[in-house]
């Protein structure tokens, strides 16, 4: 008996588990990622419709903040800096408030992204830019509340909310050119100490081509800093590279300056490894 009840059981947990009603969202989630210039931008925010109600002013009271949305915090995120109306606001992610007007609208960059809504307690100090725009009448209605990035070219762009008979309008500018010119001064000087560093150690690492591994380590330690002193882990690297290719003499040396950059860094670690190589390359 005890066992038919212990199988009854499990059956109705899992017809509960499986039973599980699923309904549609009344504001469903959306997501919109673009590039822009070479700007990554991405708008999380969920979608709440009018159904035949009237919304500001009414359901979105003027003067006042609304969330933007629906549900948990609308955010945006920028992979550079940006400019929107003219004014700077740091690349990161942020909650996007706004204080609808009949007249004008605040869009409020709000640095605190983990609200369901608005914040219990609005802090004036987590706003990272605030910019007024003027509202613009649509000649048809939109039901779905809906954001987007609109007017693109390689350095700027709209963010468009609009809803209901309203659209709101913000322009902004992105750092393309800056971000190429990085981009193509840093390919045209070469690989960098840490990408000859990272060559070489996957080439010790995967039993490649020992010489060539040298080679690029070398080249890291050259490329490093003049003002600092080399990387200890740069100068490990070379001494487990020399030692493989049976240079115990050159490996001890270059452990020797590795363990003392491990000293000064305080690194236990790296001290223990270098001290252990050394005594053991010395071993005749």
């Amino acid at each position: 008996m005890r066992k038919v009840i212990v199988i009854l059981a499990v059956m109705l947990a899992n017809f509960f588990v499986e039973a599980q009603v699923k309904t549609p969202q009344a504001s469903p989630a959306a997501k919109v990622e673009q590039v822009v210039g070479l700007t990554n931008i991405q708008i999380d925010y969920s979608r709440p419709s009018a159904k035949g109600r009237t919304v500001y002013g009414d359901l979105v009271p003027f003067g006042k903040n609304w969330r933007t949305g629906a549900n948990a915090n609308t955010t945006i995120s920028f992979s550079e800096n940006v400019k929107l109306c003219g004014k700077d606001l740091a690349k990161g992610k942020y909650a996007l408030y706004t204080t609808p007007k009949a007249d004008s609208w605040d869009i409020i960059f709000y640095t605190d992204t983990n609200n369901w809504g608005l914040p219990e307690v609005w802090d004036e100090a987590k706003v990272a830019l605030r910019v007024s725009v003027k509202p613009e009448t649509l000649s048809k209605s939109v039901e779905s509340f809906s954001i987007f990035l609109n007017n693109l070219s390689n350095d700027s762009g709209v963010l468009e909310l609009s809803w209901e008979r309203t659209i709101v309008a913000v322009p902004f500018t992105v750092p393309t050119q800056e971000a190429a010119m990085k981009s193509i001064e840093k390919t045209l000087a070469g690989p960098s100490a840490g990408d000859y560093f990272s060559a070489a150690q996957y080439f010790y690492q995967t039993n490649g081509d020992l010489n060539k591994a040298l080679s690029w380590v070398n080249s890291a330690v050259s490329l490093s800093p003049k003002d600092k002193d080399v990387p200890y882990w740069y100068l490990r690297l070379k001494s487990l590279i020399q030692a493989k290719l049976g240079d115990k003499k050159g490996a001890i040396q270059t452990a020797k300056l590795s363990l003392e950059g491990a000293i000064k860094e305080g690194n236990a670690d790296y001290e223990k490894m270098n001290k252990d190589s050394i005594a053991e390359w010395s071993k005749k």
